[in-house]
């Protein structure tokens, strides 16, 4: 009982460590369409009353592009394909784990060749639910989705606004 315990701990620390490699707190990426056409995308540092500061993602200098030259935005979410997959892997795995080698035998009297065949059952079982699962979530949360501001009121102009702001690098400006 004791290995399932630190068999869980071991991949409960693996899958909760996504923390440790944190860098600093980055602005949304958006991609912007002017009314003249033309996009620009990049990182958002700050919004201001009037304004978005993005800095720009091929050439990395600071752009303001004004509101009322703005079409619409759209906002590139980051793909957790990868964190989701393999959280979900090792969870998977460990469950199986612990699950097939409790449906072993504890008859320990003769060689059996059946021994572990529950255990690697369950284990592969286990990995195989955990990475589907991983992939279904990390592929359902990369949604990118454009907001119109044509038509919009000044109101819901400020409101788009006060979320694009929760987004920025820098949040009060």
């Amino acid at each position: 009982m004791k290995k399932f315990i630190s068999l869980f701990l071991v991949f409960s620390i693996l899958a909760l460590s996504g923390n440790m490699f944190a860098n600093e707190k980055r602005g949304a990426d958006l991609i912007i369409l002017r009314t003249d056409g033309t996009q620009v995308r990049g990182e958002l540092i700050a919004v201001k009353q009037n304004s978005l500061l993005l800095m720009e993602r091929e050439s990395g200098a600071d752009v303001t592009v004004e509101i009322v030259d703005t079409q619409a935005i759209t906002i590139k979410k980051k793909s957790y394909v990868l964190e989701w997959t393999v959280a979900s892997l090792l969870v998977g795995t460990g469950v199986g784990f612990m699950i097939g080698s409790s449906l072993e035998s504890n008859d320990s009297s003769a060689w059996n060749l059946t021994e572990g065949i529950p255990t690697a059952a369950g284990t592969v079982i286990g990995s195989a639910i955990g990475l589907g699962a991983g992939l279904v979530v990390g592929l359902a949360t990369k949604k990118s989705y454009p907001i119109q501001f044509e038509g919009k009121s000044d109101s819901e102009i400020k409101e788009i606004l006060e979320e694009l702001r929760k987004k920025a690098r820098i949040k009060n400006v």
